[in-house]
């Protein structure tokens, strides 16, 4: 028996290829569907421009037959376009409500004796399907499991010899081991868990010891995984690097002193590049006066934050005041050593020769990242960093962003890097905020 599948707004806005994505059954769009859709095909962002994708679609679907009656996609499902007028009002709700009346289409096709399942992003709209027996689900298309996510390390317990082989041949090979290239596997003595060997996998399979700097830009790391994090991010090789942890474990800071030094000291890039979103945690501040360049001041703190302690731990023992740390960044501004750009801006640049730094990546879907990787030019380094656990995106969640999607699908590609960070570094008091709160 097929399946209706009945799209809210969102799911479209989300993913616009998910209208083909639902082979073999009905795909239901309620009149009220492409009317918001006609209020969001305007917008200059990443919603309109789903939106606008969405619609292209929908006419080109249209010239094949009548969509309220439904046309056959090359999938092999169906889609329709459905008035609410005529169908059940329910009890109880307001109509004028745009969720509610994508709902009541459910509903009648449910009454119809139909098997319907209400797709949404919207936790409280899948709520209220659930409340009128309607089955209900997320849309998954590009979800991974947060709870099994590579974390881009293992140990592994292994006689002694096999760690005095990798200290006196520089290898030891993997085999039935099933290791990805770029993981890092720390090896343990069976019998003395003081014997150990930190090794990375390379392309030919084989577990070598770390090779790149421990200390960069003054900052030396402070644990095995900010180890591994500066590994991955010193080396030419990995253009790719993702770095998911909680706050303060360093991910920003890592990337920030690697950027730096690649730029300043090796001159390996052109120039630092560091973007975000420009989404508010809370309720938003409104209007920012002054040019881009005042308004993104804003929402980059968090970076001059971490440009002022690297400068700072590069000042240790001269005296120099915090206005000179301060006109020391502006410098480098002006010079094009670093550039601050907004998410918005970066969509059709090429860029070529520079260490791009994305930070809080977890609040962009799937679709965003793909188009921020695609902008890379040759020569360039991306690195991705973000807590999952802290999005103020309201339509993503931990396993449906597009920074464990990133790192799921390109995990042992030769040219990707990921490193999972646990440990904050950041103060005690940092780190119980982050364990208990």
């Amino acid at each position: 028996m097929p399946k209706y599948f009945v799209l809210d707004t969102n799911v479209l806005l989300h993913n616009s290829e998910a209208v083909s994505s639902f082979a073999d059954n009905y795909v239901v769009l309620p009149m009220t569907v492409i009317e918001e859709l006609d209020r969001f095909k305007s917008h200059s962002d990443e919603l309109g421009r789903n939106a606008r994708r969405v619609v292209r679609e929908l006419d080109a679907l249209r010239e094949k037959g009548t969509l309220s009656k439904g046309v056959v996609m090359d999938n092999g499902g169906t889609l329709m376009i459905v008035l609410e007028e005529g169908k059940a009002k329910i009890a109880g709700m307001d109509m004028s409500v745009p969720d509610n009346r994508i709902l009541s289409v459910a509903y009648a096709l449910h009454q119809e004796g139909n098997v319907v399942i209400f797709v949404s992003k919207d936790i409280n709209a899948r709520l209220k399907a659930d409340a009128l027996g309607l089955d209900v689900m997320d849309f998954e298309k590009q979800k991974v499991n947060f709870d099994e996510l590579y974390t881009g390390y293992r140990k592994i317990l292994v006689p002694g010899e096999v760690i005095n082989t990798i200290y006196a041949a520089k290898e030891a090979d993997g085999e039935g081991l099933d290791l990805l290239i770029n993981e890092f596997v720390l090896l343990v003595d069976e019998v003395d868990e003081k014997h150990s060997a930190l090794t990375r996998v390379n392309k030919q399979g084989k577990m070598i010891p770390l090779s790149q700097p421990e200390t960069v830009w003054h900052l030396h790391a402070r644990s095995k995984e900010q180890r591994m994090a500066l590994e991955l991010l010193m080396d030419p090789e990995v253009s790719l690097v993702t770095l998911v942890g909680q706050a303060g474990t360093g991910k920003t800071l890592l990337a920030v002193a690697a950027g730096l030094e690649l730029v300043v000291n090796q001159d390996r890039y052109d120039r630092v590049l560091v973007s975000r979103p420009i989404i508010p945690m809370g309720k938003d501040i409104g209007f920012l006066p002054g040019n881009k360049d005042d308004k993104m001041a804003s929402w980059m703190q968090p970076i001059f934050d971490n440009l002022t302690y690297l400068l700072n731990l590069g000042m240790k023992g001269k005296e120099d005041s915090g206005e000179s740390i301060k006109k020391k960044i502006d410098k480098m501004i002006q010079d094009n050593i670093l550039e601050l750009e907004a998410i918005t801006y970066i969509r059709g640049r090429s860029i070529p020769k520079q260490f791009v730094i994305i930070d809080e990546a977890q609040n962009l879907t799937p679709h965003e990242v793909k188009t921020i990787i695609s902008r890379s030019g040759e020569g360039t380094k991306m690195v991705l960093t973000g807590d999952p656990s802290q999005i103020d995106n309201p339509y993503l969640d931990s396993s449906s962003n597009g920074l464990t999607y990133t790192v799921e699908r390109m995990k042992g590609q030769a040219m990707h890097g990921h490193v999972t960070l646990r440990k904050s570094e950041r103060s005690g008091l940092a780190a119980a905020a982050a364990e208990f709160l």
